[in-house]
Parts: C-alpha cells; structure tokens; sequence
C-alpha cells in the first residue's frame, strides 16, 4: 500500500506525518512551525521535521495544508496572514526539490473537505461539499476526488458570502457575509449585544434557548435561517452529493442543525431536499486531507 507525507502547516504550530493512501497515520511528528520568523526559518523547521519520519523515503509525494487561499497550479499561497512571507513563496516547488518526489499545496479547509471525500464521510460519492463552522467559516467542493480551488485559489472561499445586505458592519468582510452573521465568533457576538452580558461559549445560547430564553431563542432562529439559506445557495451552485459539516460549533450540532436543513428547504428547490447534511467523521482531517492531495492528483 502507497504512502504520503502530509504537513498541516498553521501559524503556532506545525505536524508533519506519513499516511497510508486509506487514511491510516503511520508516523507523526509535531513542534512549533515559527510562523512569524519568516520562510526560511520555518521551511528549515519543516524540513528536518521530514526527515525524523520513519521511511519518508518510501513516500509517493508529498501534500501541505496551509490557512488561506492558495494558488493550487502554482504550489503557492495568495494570501499569508498567519504566515507573514510566504504569499508568493514557492512552497512545493522546493518542498519537491528537496525531497525528489512531487509536492502539492493547498488551502487547509480544502484538504479537510478532501480528506472526508476520500477517506470520510464523503467516501465513494462525487460531488462533496465540505463546511466548517469554527471561529470562522470555509468550504470547499470536492468533484471526482479533486478540490475545486478555481483561477486564483478563492474557490470555497465562502466566509464573504452575503446572506442579508441590511445587517451591521462588522470587519472587512462584506456587510452581512455568512461568517461575521453565523460562525461561532458571530454568534456569540449576536447574543452578548442583545443582551448586554458576557458569555463563555456558543453552547450556552442554545441551552438558554431551550430553556425559554427569548434572547437566545431569537439569536437561534436567525442563526438557523442564516445557515439554511447560505447551504441553499451552495445548493444552486454545484447540487452536491452531500454537505459535510465540521469545526467545533459541530458539538452543538443536535441543537441547531435540524433548524438549519428545515430552512435550506424552505429557500431551496424541492429536488435538493433529500441531500444529506451529515457530520464530518474524520479526527484528523488537516493532516490526513494534506497527505491525500498527492493521491488526488493521481499518485
């Protein structure tokens, strides 16, 4: 059986780990990445983290999750907000340089969205689409075992979606984009302006709710709708095969999901209603997902 070296690259910290092409971690390394020292610092980190992987040289190719859009033909990032230097930097071609064996880049959403896809709950299905709900939100579509990143890398970028124009300013996201109305951040923002108090976590809006707070149960139905509509758009979009849903809202997914999909049939055609909305199932989609982009494209 084939095996791949995959690298989930963040801003604090990096993994670098050897995976069989069924999704299994055979070996794994962690450490900082050094993010802010700058690309030399942090690919000299990276490199040395390869070689303490037992039998890396056995690997087919070699596959890197970074945040932020990436130009996929160019093996570079766009944007580096996390990791200043490294927007333009070419990461797989030396990365392939290196080590003798093909490198790939993508954005770290998409190699989540292709792990379920390959190995996950998207498995043997050919259109996936890939949300995660955290802090933030992206997406990703996966078509026939390949991400679909687009020219310029911005494919599934779906953080800047507007669901309503008639909402507040909040950053330098569009006035009502779907991750300032209906990510975690976003709603407990909702929640703590509507009622003038500090709260821990998201969870404590939807158990409020469920006890009859009218506050939260207000800030719950608009997150429902918000959501329903957003999946309804991507509906009209690419019609996927399923929608598989992750991040950490995913804890509270028994209380507000079937809200969400009773709105996506609301504002969505009667032929899409049986698409599944199903929990990502993978622990570890960004190393995974990573390793896996040598195998997307054919390795």
């Amino acid at each position: 059986m084939k095996s791949y070296l995959g690298i989930d690259l963040g801003g604090t910290n990096v993994r670098v780990a050897k995976i069989s092409e069924d999704g299994k971690i055979l070996a794994q390394v962690k450490g900082p990445s050094y993010g802010q020292e700058g690309p030399a610092k942090v690919m000299a980190n990276i490199k040395e983290m390869v070689r303490d992987i037992p039998g890396w040289k056995d690997c087919a190719g070699i596959g890197v999750g970074v945040p932020g859009p990436v130009d996929t033909k160019a093996g570079t990032m766009v944007l580096s907000t996390n990791l200043p230097g490294f927007a333009g930097y070419p990461f797989a071609d030396e990365m392939s340089k290196e080590f003798g064996m093909p490198a790939f880049l993508d954005n770290d959403a998409n190699v989540a969205a292709l792990a379920e896809a390959l190995v996950g709950a998207g498995k043997g299905l050919q259109y996936v689409f890939y949300t995660t709900i955290s802090t933030g939100i992206g997406g990703c579509l996966v078509v026939d075992g390949k991400t679909v990143s687009g020219k310029h890398g911005f494919g599934g970028e779906v953080a800047n979606i507007i669901i309503d124009r008639n909402r507040d300013k909040v950053n330098y996201l569009n006035v009502g984009a779907i991750e300032n109305e209906a990510s975690g951040t976003g709603l407990k923002r909702k929640y703590e302006q509507l009622s003038g108090e500090r709260i821990a976590h998201t969870g404590v809006v939807f158990d409020r709710a469920l006890a009859g707070d009218e506050i939260a149960k207000k800030v719950k139905a608009e997150y429902e709708k918000d959501l329903g509509q957003y999946f309804a758009t991507i509906a009209c979009v690419c019609d996927p095969d399923i929608f598989i849903l992750g991040g950490g809202m995913m804890k509270s997914a028994d209380k507000f999901l079937p809200g969400v999909i009773e709105q996506y049939k609301a504002m969505s055609h009667t032929a899409v209603h049986d698409t599944p909305f199903v929990l990502a199932g993978l622990e570890e989609p960004g190393i995974i997902g990573a390793a896996m982009l040598p195998v997307s494209h054919g390795l």
